[in-house]
């Protein structure tokens, strides 16, 4: 009896033991571990859920299944005419090989820090071997007749001639492949590199390119100086529209003073011959009263600012002394 109590408490210490050393282990989702044994690697589990591992003497290295993003620092380097700008890029990854992985770098953050080495080599070569107006331009739709001016930031439809000026005036030169695809360059280039670490990388954007300082100020006066040719278009067809209406206002005020005189002299004409009709009726009906009364009015006239001496006799003076006339 005693034997049978000492064997099953053996029995129970051995069971007590092996439970608490953890013989059991889960894999949440978004997850995926490796097996390691005595430091070598002895499986791969990538499915979620419960599993057995042999207590004590095998590890469970875990590593997240889920995308993962990389940021890089900005960083300036040179284009191929050595212009100097800042490129600040990211990228993301994840580990689609655990095994490779665990062989070749073990740890996320390794794994961080050979992304940073391979991209930023990449980036740093396709920039140099490119022209700086392909790392900052998508398309040529800037250099599109239709387009030039709202490519610039106007936002208004204009004359043909007037774009015309533009288009003599500002030249840009064409790209042949734009910042989308120097992208995608880079992430092939990376591509070719990372499978042997275990990572696929799914893509990589450039989240900033800017100018550097010497070269924003040269890029700043270039604008400044786009933009007053635009001014100076606009200025220069207001100008000439101005003095096609102010010219064809005067036409029409001339025609329409034309026509007002033209009117005007009609009514003082026919008014002219009304009243030498009446007067000419007047002067019929009783002509000597008509003389007296023309001569009257004729003295109210001249009298006043009269300054010469003249003889009374003149017939012009006939009524003044005799209202007969005579």
């Amino acid at each position: 009896m005693n034997k049978l109590l000492l064997s099953l408490a053996i029995i129970a210490g051995l069971l007590i033991g092996v439970f608490s050393a953890g013989p059991f282990y889960v894999i949440d989702e978004g997850e995926q571990a490796v097996i390691v044994q005595m430091g070598k690697l002895v499986d791969v589990v990538t499915e979620a859920g419960f599993h057995v591992k042999m207590p004590v003497i095998d590890q469970v290295v875990r590593y997240p299944k889920r995308i993962m993003a990389w940021d890089g620092e900005q960083k300036s380097m040179p284009t191929r005419e050595k212009q100097y700008i800042w490129v600040d890029i990211t990228a993301r990854w994840r580990i689609a090989d655990p095994q490779k992985f665990y062989e070749s770098i073990s740890t996320v953050g390794a794994a961080y820090s050979k992304l940073a080495e391979i991209i930023d080599s990449e980036v740093r070569t396709v920039v140099a071997e490119n022209y700086l107006r392909e790392t900052v331009r998508n398309s040529n739709i800037i250099m599109e007749r239709s387009g030039a001016v709202d490519a610039l930031g106007i936002g208004v439809e204009i004359d043909a001639e007037l774009t015309d000026s533009l288009q003599s005036e500002a030249t840009y030169e064409p790209i042949q492949k734009g910042r989308r695809q120097l992208a995608e360059e880079i992430l092939s280039r990376s591509r070719r590199m990372v499978p042997e670490y275990g990572i696929e990388l799914i893509d990589v954007v450039a989240r900033q390119i800017r100018y550097s300082d010497e070269l924003t100020q040269s890029v700043y006066a270039r604008m400044i100086k786009e933009r007053n040719q635009i001014a100076q278009a606009f200025r220069s067809e207001g100008e000439g529209k101005k003095a096609f209406w102010l010219g064809r206002m005067d036409n029409e005020r001339r025609s329409v003073l034309s026509s007002a005189y033209e009117k005007a002299e009609a009514i003082r004409g026919a008014a002219d011959a009304e009243a030498s009709r009446i007067y000419a009726e007047a002067y019929n009906q009783d002509r000597s009263f008509f003389d007296f009364w023309r001569a009257v009015e004729s003295y109210r006239a001249t009298m006043p600012q009269f300054e010469k001496v003249l003889s009374t006799d003149m017939d012009y003076f006939k009524y003044l002394y005799s209202p007969q006339g005579r």
